[in-house]
């Protein structure tokens, strides 16, 4: 028995699939192209974050506007990566630390490392973030 490839049900098969991938591809590609972040830290466990901005200056006045305090800086502009800020909980005013990778646990891990470095005795994550393929 010939199998006939030319049937409807096989036709809205494969229409559907080719739908699918189609809109799989643009999800992708729209995530990478909103994959920029920012990380703003200032004293005493100060801290501004933003993610998924179409570019980096927009991601970075977004970090500055949610830090508060006169000496808030952007330390961190991960694109498609991800950013850590660690403090002392003990006395968040004194040591503090950040990091920024393409992942999340050794982001966290070189945040905390930098806060031991710092003099911190209890140091840890005050905000974590990841973007795109983060």
């Amino acid at each position: 028995m010939k199998a006939d490839f030319n049937t409807p049900v096989v036709r809205a098969v494969v229409a559907a699939s080719l739908l699918l991938a189609t809109a799989t591809l643009m999800t992708v590609v729209v995530n990478s192209a909103r994959a920029a972040g920012a990380l703003a830290i200032g004293s005493c466990g100060a801290f501004g974050e933003a993610y998924d901005f179409a570019t980096v200056d927009a991601a970075r006045a977004s970090a500055l506007s949610k830090c508060r305090g006169d000496t808030c800086r952007v330390v961190a502009t991960p694109k498609n990566g991800c950013a850590a800020f660690a403090v002392d909980f003990v006395d968040p005013c004194g040591a503090h630390g950040w990091g920024r990778g393409a992942r999340l646990g050794g982001t966290q891990n070189e945040a905390l490392a930098a806060c031991y470095r710092d003099g911190g005795k209890e140091c840890v994550i005050r905000t974590f973030f990841c973007d795109g393929k983060g």
